[in-house]
C-alpha cells in the first residue's frame, strides 16, 4: 500500500526552494523587462537559426 505523504507548506524551510527577494520579484513582474528579455532571446534564436542554415 501507498505510504501517507506529509504535506509541506510552500515557502517553509522544509520546502527546499528559494524565496525571491524584492529585486527578483520586480524583474519577474515588470512588463518592460519581460519585453526586453523576449526581444533579446528572439534575436539570439534568430542568429542561431541563420547560422545553422549556412
Amino acid at each position: 500500500m501507498a505510504k501517507h505523504v506529509k504535506h509541506i507548506e510552500p515557502y517553509s524551510p522544509q520546502f527546499g526552494t528559494m524565496i525571491p527577494l524584492g529585486s527578483q520579484k520586480f524583474l519577474r513582474t515588470c512588463v518592460l523587462w519581460q519585453i526586453v528579455r523576449f526581444v533579446a532571446i528572439n534575436i539570439r534564436m534568430t542568429i542561431l537559426i541563420l547560422k545553422s542554415h549556412h
